[in-house]
């Protein structure tokens, strides 16, 4: 059986791709690679082009006739550079992707399983949230997903398509066996800070202590990136099981369940490093929040999916991909 996985060559879509291969699924990437790195395909089925290309998408199913599901993770995803630049994000991840879904049933394939996010939720007050939590994405980048979440919707909803859509937290950490990782160098997410204020020997800023959360600090939910990919498997393999006729489409959130805070953070990066950080207590940066975390009971429930991995061997997993990745990309 082979499994499409669209930006296969990107963080996410790449240890997806390394679960499928362990699992003894063939992975056959597509990548434009304007995010994605050629480095994370060798040695794989690739294809490199875009997802709106039908011409190219017919070629790949004309060669790779056994592919089964397609698994959506192609996007751009920096939030900033959504607020700079919406025309861009709206044609590569909505535009794009309504192309992508018509070449896909041209082609037969009914089955998406669609790289969704959590940003989609408001997750202002350090509250849990669930799958049915109200929406309220804030950056144009969290409205692409929105909207294509509810684009799938419709088209499944007309029997058109089958889609399960799984919402990420915070992905953290690397492929245990360090064939794929995060390819910024300079991350601008809490432990990529965390690891670059380690690096140079600077106290990490802990922005905000007031919040309504258990010790001050904001709340996130990280979520090792191989336990993303588990879950990636496990709704390949259920996918028929839990998409009918009759429930065509889904979401479902995939977190650890509990959420962490900045001060929980610092402290499991101290567990792994031998040098402990220092941390000094600063203001809110301007449109901060509280944050907030998932239940997983849906993912336990339809995908008999539970994170596995601890925040600290995310951890210890991204410090030891790092002089991999420097050996590894080649710019």
């Amino acid at each position: 059986m082979s499994v499409l996985i669209a930006g296969g060559a990107g963080y996410i879509g790449s240890t997806v791709a390394s679960a499928c291969l362990d699992a003894g699924i063939t992975p056959v990437i597509l990548d434009s690679l304007v995010r994605g790195r050629a480095e994370f395909t060798e040695g794989r089925v690739f294809y490199e082009g875009d997802i709106a290309d039908g011409a190219l998408v017919d070629r790949i199913f004309a060669e790779h006739p056994d592919i089964s599901t397609v698994v959506h993770c192609a996007a751009l995803i920096v939030v900033p550079e959504s607020v700079a630049d919406p025309i861009g994000y709206y044609e590569a991840n909505v535009t794009k992707s309504l192309a992508f879904v018509g070449h896909l049933r041209r082609n037969g394939c009914d089955r998406l399983v669609f790289s969704s996010s959590a940003s989609i939720y408001r997750a202002e007050d350090g509250s849990p949230v669930t799958e049915d939590s109200p929406l309220a994405p804030q950056s144009p980048y969290a409205r692409t997903k929105a909207v294509c979440e509810g684009m799938f919707a419709d088209i499944a909803a007309a029997g058109q398509m089958r889609v399960l859509s799984l919402r990420y937290f915070n992905p953290v950490g690397a492929d245990p066996l360090l064939r794929t990782g995060l390819q910024l160098k300079r991350p601008s997410h809490a432990l990529g800070m965390l690891i670059q204020a380690h690096q140079a020997g600077t106290p990490f800023p802990v922005t905000g202590v007031n919040y309504p959360t258990r010790d001050g600090t904001g709340i996130r939910d990280y979520v090792h990136v191989w336990d993303l990919a588990a879950a990636h498997i496990a709704a390949i393999e259920r996918f028929d099981s839990i998409l009918t006729a009759s429930a065509p489409s889904i979401a479902i959130n995939l977190g650890t369940g509990s959420g962490t805070t900045v001060r929980e953070l610092c402290a499991a990066f101290n567990n792994v490093v031998s040098t402990p950080l220092t941390t000094i207590d600063t203001d809110p940066r301007p449109g901060d929040v509280a944050g907030g975390y998932t239940t997983s009971d849906r993912a336990s429930r339809l995908l008999g999916w539970t994170p596995a991995l601890s925040l600290e061997e995310g951890i210890r997993s991204a410090l030891e991909w790092i002089p991999v990745r420097d050996k590894m990309l080649r710019n």
